[in-house]
């Protein structure tokens, strides 16, 4: 589905189920597809840090982003995430994504090395003459040690460059001064670039980030409970704030499950996704909850924590 309109609304990023050897299930993939789509979502973003994308191959890469697509068919648009170090890795990301039918790309500034400004800037625009679809940047300063300023974000929307953004940078302040710098709430559509589309990453503040004027959210627990955010986005562009509330407070609740791991024996990353996992696989929906190596598995203790915050979110497990 070709990006003809701004995009907006729900986005997840789509985990990756893996099979006991490591491998890409693409049976509970695509399985995963059908609950997120059955659950409203606006679009779908593949190959994001939720998916493990870091831990992938580049045929692992390509054997999810093409399950996604395939699932999909065009029900929604697929977003697929180019995301590597530097200019030329991303750009042989992102031609493979071409063809095999992502209908837009989502890219990191480069990392590992540090890079000024302009030179997040030519990378951006290399990218975008490399490959005619349209580009989102993602802002994750925590992973690539880049903030992308109002100011770049602004000229690369002004020029084309860039389609969207998604900020995962944590810094609500941040993101309400770059709505403000694109026209602020009430002006983004005569602002600078009427047709950028700002959506938040910050899954436990999406109602503050829609009254403030984003266009919709990007929540790795949307993988658990799409028809939530859904209906948080919904009850937000309805002028309904209360509801909105109401729906964002349960979700604060379920997104508690993402420390269920023990902090003496994993990272925070491989609790919170190994918790995604294991949510996905307690609703039916995927057969194994296995994350990426070298990543932690999710002991029997901390699942049972899952299936609790589960149950009180009125998301009862099916086995």
């Amino acid at each position: 589905m070709p990006l003809t309109s701004p995009l907006h609304g729900v986005v997840p990023p789509v985990c990756t189920p893996l099979d006991p050897r490591g491998e890409v299930d693409t049976a509970s993939l695509a399985r995963l597809v059908d609950h997120l789509i059955d659950g409203g979502v606006h679009g779908l973003f593949a190959l994001g840090s939720t998916s493990e994308v870091a831990y992938l191959t580049d045929e692992q890469r390509a054997t999810a982003l093409a399950t996604v697509v395939g699932a999909t068919d065009g029900r929604v648009p697929v977003l697929a995430g180019v995301i590597d170090t530097t200019t030329a890795r991303v750009v042989e990301h992102a031609r493979s994504a071409a063809g095999l039918g992502a209908d837009a790309l989502v890219a990191t500034a480069p990392f590992y090395t540090r890079t000024h400004g302009k030179e997040i800037a030519q990378h951006f625009r290399r990218l975008r003459a490399a490959v005619d679809l349209p580009l989102f940047a993602y802002d994750i300063p925590v992973a690539v040690h880049s903030k992308l300023s109002p100011a770049l974000v602004r000229e690369l929307a002004e020029d084309g460059t860039l389609a969207g953004l998604k900020d995962s940078s944590g810094d609500e302040g941040g993101l309400r001064r770059l709505i403000v710098e694109l026209g602020g709430r009430e002006g983004r559509a005569d602002g600078p670039a009427p047709r950028f589309s700002i959506l938040t990453g910050s899954e436990l503040t999406v109602d503050a980030a829609l009254l403030a004027g984003a266009d919709g959210v990007v929540p790795g627990i949307g993988n658990v409970d799409p028809a939530g955010y859904v209906r948080l986005y919904d009850a937000a562009r309805a002028g309904n704030w209360e509801s909105a509330a109401e729906e964002q407070e349960r979700l604060v609740e379920l997104f508690a499950m993402v420390d269920v791991g023990p902090e003496a024996d994993m990272g925070r990353s491989s609790s919170a996704l190994g918790s995604f996992k294991a949510a996905l696989r307690l609703l039916g929906v995927i057969a194994c909850g296995d994350t990426a190596f070298p990543q932690i598995q999710l002991g029997a203790e901390s699942v049972a924590l899952v299936a609790e915050r589960l149950c009180a979110a009125g998301l009862p497990p099916v086995r």
